[in-house]
């Protein structure tokens, strides 16, 4: 069984779930309000198991993704000022925000972002 989902009946917050002297509460975090679940009504826990798709990857910043495109004559290295550029995006930030887009210069190879 999955855990309980109450609201306080005083305040209407989310309830959340205690342990007290080995027993199981629901406790109201903004008034304090609480009362005993029984055992039979919830399950304490549950290991979540991730795939290998699911774990956090990291970029090497020497290697270009296969889907970066060239770019010419809109966007200037801020070092060499040549206007040849490689571009791709990449979600680095949470997914309700924008994607980050980096450039490398095809002629010193500096490499920069932008963020939206």
């Amino acid at each position: 069984m999955s855990q309980p989902i109450k609201f306080c009946p005083r305040c209407g917050t989310l309830m959340r779930l205690k342990t007290v002297n080995g027993r199981l509460y629901l406790v109201c975090p903004k008034c304090g309000y609480q009362e005993e679940v029984g055992q039979s009504k919830i399950s304490v826990s549950r290991k979540v198991l991730h795939t290998p798709k699911e774990k956090i990857v990291v970029a090497d910043p020497n290697e270009v993704p296969p889907d970066a495109q060239v770019i010419k004559g809109s966007v200037r290295c801020p070092r060499c000022g040549h206007d040849e550029v490689l571009a791709w995006t990449m979600q680095t930030r949470a997914a309700d925000e924008p994607p980050t887009r980096f450039y490398r210069c095809l002629k010193c190879g500096y490499t920069w972002r932008e963020y939206s």
